[in-house]
């Protein structure tokens, strides 16, 4: 299972669909590069995610069905394109516009607030840019996991520039089976973008589940995960 931008396992929203699926499958977590108790080896490039990926699976046994959870759905798609022992991906709304233009002026800004160690204000600030609802924004600060989210605030450059490198081409040579979910309750940027992303793989699938925004009932999660890769 691969986090979404600003997870780790102090603050994974995946959490809580894992107790249902290790039912029956055994389910790996982990900290992304730079996240968490993970390390980091600079400069960033998106193949270092697949790499890390690659030793997940490694250890999970050499074969593994995937779950990736938006900016961690470019990390899934990525590792299958490269052939990594992928036997079916599942992603939950990839967000990410395909061959389309990074938002220059949004990444700029991260950039600047980093320069200038304001590390909260970018978590802030990258939260309500891709819509975090308001009222949960104002509670991040006093939320246990705060000072992780502070300390992972760089990352968020590692999840734009592996979205950036999403392109038809790539996921043109996905040959792994994928189901491509939205929840009923997000924006229509989040579904358009994953209904697309779900038309241009060869073996793509999509289904809308009832949800909130940018998120499914742990339980919901579940039991789609489990449906699919039954």
């Amino acid at each position: 299972m691969i986090d979404p931008a600003g997870a780790f396992h102090g603050m994974r929203p995946m959490t809580g669909a894992v107790e249902p699926l290790a039912q029956r499958f055994t389910v790996f977590t982990y900290d992304r590069r730079g996240r968490g108790d993970s390390g980091d080896t600079l400069p960033y490039a998106p193949q270092r995610e697949v790499d890390d990926l690659a030793a997940v699976i490694e250890l999970a046994g050499g074969q593994a069905y995937v779950y990736g959870f938006s900016s961690g759905a470019a990390v899934a798609l990525r590792a299958a394109a490269a052939g990594l022992p992928i036997r079916m991906l599942a992603l939950l709304e990839p967000p990410f516009a395909v061959d389309e233009p990074a938002d220059e002026p949004f990444i700029a800004e991260v950039r600047r607030l980093l320069d200038a160690g304001e590390r909260g204000a970018v978590v802030e600030f990258v939260n309500r840019g891709i819509g975090v609802p308001e009222e949960f924004v104002k509670q991040l600060r006093d939320h246990p996991a705060w000072p992780g989210l502070e300390a992972l605030a760089h990352t968020y450059l590692y999840d734009f520039a592996t979205m950036e490198s999403m392109t038809s081409e790539l996921l043109g040579g996905v040959r792994t089976p994928t189901l491509v979910i939205t929840s009923t309750g997000s924006d229509d940027y989040l579904r358009s973008t994953s209904l697309d992303v779900a038309d241009r793989l060869p073996r793509g699938e999509h289904r809308a589940v009832p949800g909130g925004w940018h998120g499914l009932d742990d339980a919901d999660l579940a039991r789609a995960l489990s449906d699919w890769f039954r």
